[in-house]
Parts: C-alpha cells; structure tokens; sequence
C-alpha cells in the first residue's frame, strides 16, 4: 500500500557508567552482561538503533570528565534521540549529568541489582564490587539539580522481564518526544467560521515548542491534482501555487489508480460512481504530495466547503484514507488534534493510525459509555471484524473495532497548555451513520465533567491500545505542558 514516509526511527545512545574507585575488571564483566541483555532487547524492537560509545572511551564506560565531550560530539554526530545510563558499579553521577544536560534528550536511568557480597576462603565477607542501586541514588539528584528529566527503571535483575517491559515503554516515550520537538503540520485551508473551539495559538506553538504551522493554500492543491492528471513530475523545490507554462496533458500518475483499486478491494463502493473515486485518489494523492514537499508530520484540513469547491467530493474518508498510508489528517482544521494524533501514533511506535472523533452522546441503555463519532474519516483498516463498510456520500460508513483505547486531547487556556490523556474500552450499542466505536469507562460523568470544565472541546483523538502512561510520561521532557487525566496514571 502506498505509504508516506516520516522518519520514525529511534537512536538509542547506550552509555554505560562505572566509578574508578570500584574494581574495573567486575564492571566490565556486568556492561558485558548488559550489554548483551540490552541488544537483545532492542533487536526485538522495530525502528530501534543502539549507539555505543566504545569508539571514544576505552573500554567502553564512562568516568572519567575528560571523556564528557568526545562522548557528547559522537552522540550529536549519531543523532541520538534518547541516552540509556546503565549503572556496572556504583557509578559517576557527575559525567551522567553532563551528557545528559548537553544532549538535551530523554533520559534513562537503570542499574542491575547486586550479588550477594563474596566471601573469601577464610568465611570473612569480602569487599562489595557493585552498590549499583546506591549509586543511581547519587546519579539521581544530580540530575535533580542539573534540571534534567529522567526516567528510571527498577534495580531489577539483567534478566528479568521488568527490564524487557520498561526499556521497550522508554523508548515509546522517546518516539513520542521526538515526533513532538520539532513538529510541522500543515493548515490546509482556514477553520470553518462556526468553530471558535479549534482556534489556536500559532505563534505560541512555535515559540514555546517549536511546533511549525504550515499553510497549505487550496490552489495548491488544486494545481498539484492538475500535475498528477497530466503526469507532470511534482515540484520539490518551491511553492505549488503556479503552473509551468508547458503544462501538456499526459499519462496520470499511476499511483492515482493503485490508490483507487485499494479502496476498492476493503469497501462497498455500489454508491460511489467510478468518476467520483477518481476525484478522491487525485486529492489524497496531491495533499500526500504536499505533504511530503512541506516535510509535514500531520495535516488539519477545513473540511466543510474545500474539497467540494476544488473537487467536488467531500474529503471525509479521504482524511481517514490518509491516516491509513501514514499522514494524520485532522478535519474541521483542528490543529490541536493534529497534534495529538502525532503524538498517539508515536507512543503506539506507529502500529496502528489514530482518528478524531466527536464526544458525541452518551449511550442509550450504558451509563458509562458514550459515542465517539465522527462523519466519515476514520481509516478503513480500524474497521470491525466482521464489517465489510462501505462509503456513502464520499465518507466512510462502519464502525471501528472495539478493545482497550485511549483517547488524547492537547489544548491550551490562557497560555497554560495540557495534554489530556486517559483510557477505556471499546463497548456494543446502537449502530449509527458515519465511523463511530461505543467507548465505556468506570464513571462517564466523571469524565464529562473533566471535559466539560477542562477546558476542552468536543474533538478527542483516539488510539487503539493503552497509551495513557507514555503520554504522561513524555510530558516531563516536553516542556512546560501538564498531564491531565480523570483517573489516575501510573507510569
């Protein structure tokens, strides 16, 4: 299926710690240990790259401060996006801190739990070789004072699961702390004017987070359509508003069919003519173009009017047809929820697409269920089992599968921004219109209320799965932005 490509990779720095005053040999022997535990680990884990630090320290571990930049410069040349501190003795809490501060990335602190002291031949303890946990206690506070957020892993064993189960959920984190530093989404179009609740503040964004709204003008996309029709290879270089002059009518881009016969083999078209599954491919296919031209990682798109001006279809299952190959496309041009829905893919490491939903009304006969539902742009692979779908009216009409969810919503309020982020599950009720999953909690009113006063709005983004600690987790290293829940959330 043809996809859009974002760079969604994580470079783990592995920088093993040691204190000098503690026997070198035994430390070797344990990073060795770790060392090995922690590639297996990461060998399991998709888009995972390990950098070592071998090349500029000898043997591996650092202690000493004359090593601290030589290991700093390797890592900005790796472009590391997280850094792993395991403890092999007691460790150096000094040079810990200083990498960590002038790298400026998500940061790990685990070390393994002790032997039972050795005891030599006369039955007398022996000297410790380790006090790893005493240790991450020094390392700990300095970073505390160095101002930098960590993330620490129980002193649990090399081989225990815990160190599986919480590096494999650090590095969620950190997926989700890169797709926010530096974050471009495109604004295609300005927000429907009813829509006072998805104004933003755009200047805030990018001064306080480096968020980059970018606008995308409905010409653009109407003439990159025009270039797909024609053959005409894309301009990557600069604005898509003109035409070149010698613009002559060729072979169509043949990606324009390969996303028709798609949509064709996953849904009921029998209400969809074949000239207006055309107008559809060509504009997905020219903002995907757009988006790859801008190096967006997300799009919100004014829905209402657009797409019916330049193309004559609504963009609805377009939008979700977009999520699916791998661009979230919020509508209603709710940039907010663009945002979110980076961040939700991010902490699922991009295994399944987000949607935006209404929080539209509460369930009939279930208390504690309420319907998240939205006219038609949820992506066809979310379908139920058992669903065959279909589109009506250029949106999508199935319900979506059920299972644990989380749903987001990033905001601001007079100049305080949060990230709200909490779980339920996926419930039965009522067949509606549109995309739609009934979703139950433990106290629905609750949750309204949290809604309702937040602020929020009626957008969530959704998720399948359970994200909720990761969210609030990545909230320590994003800077100035508090994680709200209606329960509480354990990391």
């Amino acid at each position: 299926m043809l996809r859009y490509e974002r760079d969604r990779n994580v470079v783990l720095g592995y920088v093993p710690i040691r204190r000098d005053m503690f026997p070198v040999a035994t430390a070797k022997r344990l990073e060795e240990k770790i060392r090995a535990r922690v590639t297996e680990i990461v060998a399991g884990l998709k888009g995972v790259e390990l950098v070592n630090i071998d090349s500029v320290v000898e043997g591996g571990m650092l202690w000493d401060h004359r090593d601290v930049e030589k290991v700093v410069r390797l890592l900005q040349e790796k472009r590391v996006d997280a850094l792993f501190f395991p403890h092999c003795n007691f460790g150096q809490e000094e040079v810990a801190a200083l990498v960590a501060k002038e790298l400026g990335k998500p940061v790990c602190l685990w070390g393994p739990r002790d032997p039972s002291p050795a005891e030599d031949k006369s039955g007398k303890t022996g000297p410790r070789d380790y006090d790893t946990q005493c240790g991450m206690f020094a390392t700990s506070r300095a970073f505390h004072r160095y101002g930098i957020p960590f993330t620490y892993i129980e002193n649990c064993w090399v081989e225990s699961e815990i160190l599986d189960r919480e590096l494999e959920k650090f590095i969620r984190v950190a997926s989700t702390v890169k797709a926010f530093r530096g974050m471009r989404i495109g604004q295609l179009g300005t927000r429907p004017r009813p829509f006072l609740s998805v104004k933003i503040n755009e200047s805030e964004l990018m001064r306080r987070f480096g968020i980059d709204i970018v606008p995308i003008w409905p010409e653009e996309v109407e003439n990159m359509a025009k270039k797909l029709r024609c053959g005409a290879e894309p301009n990557t270089t600069g604005s898509e508003l003109r035409l070149p002059n010698d613009l002559v009518q060729g072979e169509p881009d043949p990606r324009i069919a390969e996303i028709m016969e798609d949509i064709r083999a996953h849904l009921d078209l029998s209400e969809l003519s074949a000239e207006k599954l055309e107008q559809m491919a060509v504009m997905e296919l020219s903002i995907l173009e757009l988006a790859k031209i801008n190096r967006l990682d997300a799009i919100a798109v004014e829905c209402w009017g657009f797409s019916r001006a330049a193309f004559g279809v609504s963009s609805c299952f377009v939008l979700g047809d977009l999520f699916d190959r791998g661009l979230p496309a919020a509508c209603e041009t709710d940039l907010h929820a663009a945002i979110g829905a980076v961040l939700l893919e991010a902490a699922a490491r991009y295994e399944s697409p987000a949607w935006v939903a209404d929080v539209t009304i509460r369930h009939p006969e279930n208390d504690n269920a309420e319907l998240l539902w939205h006219c038609g742009p949820f992506a066809k692979s979310l379908k139920k089992e058992g669903v065959r779908g279909s589109i009506r009216d250029e949106k999508g009409m199935y319900e979506i599968k059920s299972g644990p969810i989380t749903v987001a919503r990033f905001e601001q309020d007079n100049g305080n921004y949060m990230l709200f982020a909490d779980e339920g599950v996926g419930t039965d009720g009522p067949a509606t219109t549109g995309n739609y999953v009934w979703f139950e909690v433990k106290d629905w009113v609750k949750w309204e209320k949290k809604l309702m006063y937040g602020p929020y709005i009626h957008h969530i983004t959704g998720m399948h799965g359970s994200y909720a600690a990761i969210l609030k987790e990545a909230c320590k290293y994003f800077g100035d932005i508090e994680h709200d829940s209606v329960e509480p959330v354990e990391y």
